[in-house]
């Protein structure tokens, strides 16, 4: 509960530095040095409150009586990382060296799991130093007796976050509008006009505001709009006054693709998603295992295909790295540490839940981590600027 506290404070929007921090000292310490007991529990319900959200994706592939047993087989799946370290780690030194390393590891591409993220919003860095300093100190505080316990405490300073960069932002005037688009009727052909005319009115409101660049998130064309030779050249026209950046699907030589699509001067840029969302843009097994699934889960759809490298978009002659959500949380998107970037979510899949909030908090660890602007647009989620 210590060490999962934190997101459910964010989604309620209550955030207390001392209490983060208290209680970010108090859950690592209450698990260091505990028997694989206690480490099979705690990751049994870490796993549980941090990733239950997962499940709910499957309402939309009329899958909604799998969501207890994905709930469970997820938890079991942390329960079972934790009580290795619980297994292995004699010591306690070597368990929080295990856990350390708990971060790097990433089942099937999913990375989320970063505990670092409970000293987010603390006193503490994040760093991954500081983060090792700081597990350093619970472990001294634990073993060392009486007054030899002042290490610790001098671990614990020695990873407070003690940095306060100065950000400068571009001289581009952004509009990020807030999309709240249930999943049920994204795809819903019936509402598919609906939704590009919402999408002209927030462009030509923009237009009308004087602003450079309109972000629209993730599939905010629902539709494969690189085959629609009448919206591109509408948003052709449009860009001829303001740069734009929205999400849509792309189909081109039996190919799927999960896009972002950038117009600017009257020109159309595409770039595709490169780290693909496991098990929900692809399955990431064999290809005889994959294909199986497919057809067991989902009718038999083809996986999308990722491009291989990360794509700028250059606006005003500032460059900005393109990311389409679950990557915009991945290390490959921060090659050669871009300072800005624009990242498109759809987090409708997994509302109501606190995957949104999750999404957000580690937006803000790697904006930190790599010292990047993160201009930050979703559907269904905390859309805005992130800074360093």
């Amino acid at each position: 509960m210590c060490l999962s506290a934190f997101i459910y404070f964010e989604y309620f929007e209550i955030t207390y530095f001392g209490v983060n921090s208290l209680l970010a000292i108090i859950g690592f310490y209450f698990l260091l040095g505990e028997n694989r007991v206690v480490w099979f529990w705690s990751g049994f319900f870490i796993g549980a409150l941090w990733f239950y959200w997962i499940s709910l994706s499957f309402i939309y592939y009329d899958l909604a009586y799998l969501i207890p047993f994905i709930i469970l087989s997820i938890a079991l799946f942390y329960a079972f990382l934790f009580l290795l370290i619980g297994k292995f780690g004699k010591y306690i030194a070597i368990q929080a060296v295990l856990l350390y390393f708990l971060s790097f590891i990433e089942p099937f591409g999913f990375n989320w799991l970063k505990l670092e993220l409970t000293l987010l919003n603390s006193y503490f860095s994040t760093q991954e130093t500081s983060f090792g300093i700081f597990l350093l100190g619970i472990v001294a505080l634990k073993v060392l007796p009486k007054w030899y316990k002042i290490i610790g405490v001098i671990f614990l300073i020695a990873s407070l976050n003690f940095s306060s960069p100065t950000v400068e932002t571009p001289p581009i005037d952004v509009e990020i509008p807030s999309m709240n688009i249930a999943q049920s009727q994204r795809w819903d052909l019936k509402y598919q006009k609906e939704a590009i005319k919402l999408n002209f009115e927030l462009i030509e409101n923009a237009i009308e505001k004087g602003k450079d660049l309109i972000i629209l998130p993730e599939s905010a064309f629902p539709l494969y709009l690189n085959r629609s030779e009448e919206l591109i050249d509408i948003l052709k026209n449009y860009s001829l006054h303001i740069a734009i950046v929205t999400g849509s699907l792309t189909y081109e030589n039996d190919n799927f693709f999960n896009s972002s699509y950038f117009f600017q001067d009257g020109e159309m840029i595409i770039a595709h998603k490169i780290v693909l969302v496991p098990f929900g843009e692809e399955v990431p097994l064999p290809e005889f295992l994959a294909n199986f699934v497919n057809r067991l889960f989902f009718d038999g759809a083809k996986d999308y295909i990722k491009a291989k490298v990360p794509q700028d978009f250059t606006i005003k002659g500032i460059p900005f790295r393109s990311a389409i959500c679950f990557e915009a949380t991945k290390d490959l998107l921060y090659n050669h540490h871009p300072k800005h970037m624009i990242a498109i979510s759809n987090n409708a899949w997994f509302t109501p839940s606190i995957e949104q909030t999750l999404q957000n908090l580690l937006l803000r660890f790697y904006a930190k981590k790599y010292q990047t602007i993160i201009y930050h647009s979703a559907n269904s989620g905390k859309s805005g600027v992130i800074l360093p």
